[in-house]
């Protein structure tokens, strides 16, 4: 090893992203700061190079693997019913990063590899920072390399992976490569000195007690503020017993199993974050919050003093699961500062909920909506479309069901991801997308009983339920069915909810969803004609609900909004 390398120095590295968008609030480094107290606590200086803290992102060409998705994401679209249109890196330069971690000289850099949509990024950053610094060992670590960790290993900048929850295995590989000693002892941990690979199994960890508090102090607060005050994040349980086919981390994957951290461990987290900073939001990211009711109210009773007066919401962004959520659970949200609630639905379809392996819970979502319509929360209700023979009519019928209730839609395109039955299922029925960066939603990755056509159209439905919804809750009639003119040129700088309206308007007549240019220039969408035609004929039987509790009064009439036509 080079001798300016820093024996003591070790840097995380959260990896640039390359996609239709980014959303900032769930990008905070939490797994690595959990890592960087285990390693400063095995006596390492460690830092984080966040390459997502920055608000830079330049456009970039689209992957060549993505062409075929050009036809439903054409251009830019200023109206209520745009999906996607470019495709951005953000974050840091691949060589800006290289830089970051030449100055700094540790011999060793751990690279955060979570999705394996995104795993080119974290592959490319490593081969630029071993190009900058090539005296350093690089690891990857995260749910990709543990599901992949032959073709991660392959790649010649990556030296070592670790597979499995890699709190406790980094600090103990940081340790043995400083004392020059064999990692074949470590659980979890591939490298390439063994001819030939021995590929360990992962991880998992058993006992959260003798994992330190992560470091927060080396997450960049600031940029992750909301409303001008610090968010933080908290995992107070990993896992899943259900065994929910899409899932990867349920009982059905190859995911380690469901387990509830130490009340007071999880208290101690979070104290060490309020005290800290400001917090002004607190997410959940656990997968089943409210699974364990008496550990869930032990953990709420410890946390309630603490944010008791500090006005913190709190939130549980992976969703709730509606079937464990009753009165006294969701009085005690509301009272801690929950003002919304993420509840994962999934399908209202009986025949969907069984491909799924996924209980029946209809009747225990309608229960959770009236609970929280009793308790004035707002809710956001998470769907999934296009699975392995999912019918798209029958995800039509969702938005239909939920378009009646008082709830958000929150629609997603299924990818099937690596570990989860589905995975499996897609790979042995020969739909499983071609490359890696296609395991996203937003790829519209497979095409079996619903086109992708019919994906994209689907969520251009749920963008115009959604917004049926808003005209309700901003007391705004519902629009009429109109004939589109035989010309009509917009003025782009016309009112946005105003030529939104008269897109709905046209849509109600013809079933044709279009978009405006920010020149505007007016275009049409590909959508599936069937599917809008039967979403207008199911809308025109039902009654559509807002999403709020009391809806506001509108600030200015209708007839004082700027001039939709040129």
């Amino acid at each position: 090893m080079n001798e300016k390398t820093d024996t003591s120095k070790v840097v995380l590295v959260q990896p640039p992203i390359e996609d239709f968008y980014l959303s900032k609030k769930r990008t905070i480094p939490y797994g690595l700061a959990i890592i960087a107290g285990g390693i400063h606590q095995e006596g390492f200086d460690v830092e984080i190079i966040d390459a997502l803290a920055t608000t830079k992102s330049k456009s970039i060409d689209w992957p060549r693997s993505l062409d075929y998705l050009k036809p439903f994401y054409p251009q830019k679209d200023i109206s209520f019913f745009s999906l996607f249109h470019e495709f951005r890196h953000f974050g840091y330069s691949y060589e800006h990063i290289g830089r970051l971690v030449r100055e700094k000289r540790p011999f060793i850099v751990g690279i955060a590899s979570l999705f394996t949509a995104y795993a080119d990024q974290a592959l490319k950053s490593a081969e630029i920072i071993k190009k900058f610094y090539p005296d350093c060992t690089i690891i990857l670590g995260g749910h990709h390399p543990t599901q992949f960790p032959d073709q991660t290993l392959s790649h010649p900048a990556v030296d070592i992976v670790i597979r499995g929850e890699g709190e406790k295995i980094m600090a103990q590989v940081c340790r043995a490569i400083k004392e020059n000693r064999c990692l074949d002892h470590i659980p979890g941990v591939i490298h390439k000195k063994n001819e030939p690979i021995r590929i360990s199994s992962p991880s998992w960890i058993t006992n959260f007690k003798d994992l330190p508090l992560p470091a927060f102090d080396l997450i960049n607060d600031k940029f992750y503020q909301r409303k001008k005050r610090g968010s933080a994040i908290v995992v107070s349980s990993r896992g899943c017993p259900m065994q929910c086919s899409y899932c990867s981390v349920s009982a059905s994957s190859s995911y380690a199993g469901y387990r509830c951290r130490d009340v007071e461990d999880v208290i101690n987290e979070i104290t060490a974050q309020i005290t800290q900073k400001d917090i002004g939001f607190i997410d959940f990211e656990d997968e089943n919050l409210c699974l364990n009711k008496k550990w869930f109210l032990s953990l709420f009773s410890k946390l309630s003093p603490l944010v008791a007066g500090k006005d913190i919401e709190l939130r549980a962004m992976n969703g709730l699961y509606p079937a464990a959520l009753d009165e006294q659970i969701v009085s005690v949200l509301k009272e801690n500062g929950f003002k919304t609630l993420n509840l994962s639905l999934g399908t209202s379809s009986r025949q969907q909920l069984k491909r799924f392996k996924r209980p029946d819970i209809k009747k225990a979502y309608e229960t959770a909506l009236d609970l929280a319509k009793k308790y004035d929360l707002e809710c956001v209700s998470y769907l999934i479309a296009g699975a392995p023979g999912q019918e798209a009519e029958q995800s039509l019928d969702d938005l239909i069901y939920l378009a009646q209730r008082q709830t958000l839609v929150g629609l997603s395109i299924f990818y099937p991801a690596p570990g989860s039955v589905d995975y499996n299922t897609c790979k042995e029925a020969n739909i499983l997308p071609a490359s890696f960066d296609l395991m996203r939603s937003s790829a519209l990755p497979i095409s079996d009983t619903t086109t992708r056509i019919q994906a994209a159209t689907l969520l251009r439905l749920s963008r115009i339920t959604n917004f049926l919804k808003y005209l309700k809750d901003s007391h705004i009639d519902e629009p009429l069915p109109e004939a589109f003119p035989d010309k009509a040129v917009f003025n782009p700088n016309a009112d946005r909810l105003m030529f939104s309206i008269q897109l709905l308007k046209w849509f109600l007549h013809d079933g044709k969803i279009r978009g405006i240019t920010p020149t505007g220039d007016l275009f049409e969408h590909q959508t599936d004609p069937h599917l809008t035609r039967s979403f207008i004929t199911k809308l025109s039987n039902i009654k559509v609900r807002g999403a709020k509790q009391q809806a506001p009064v509108m600030s200015a009439s209708i007839a004082n909004r700027r001039d939709t036509f040129r």
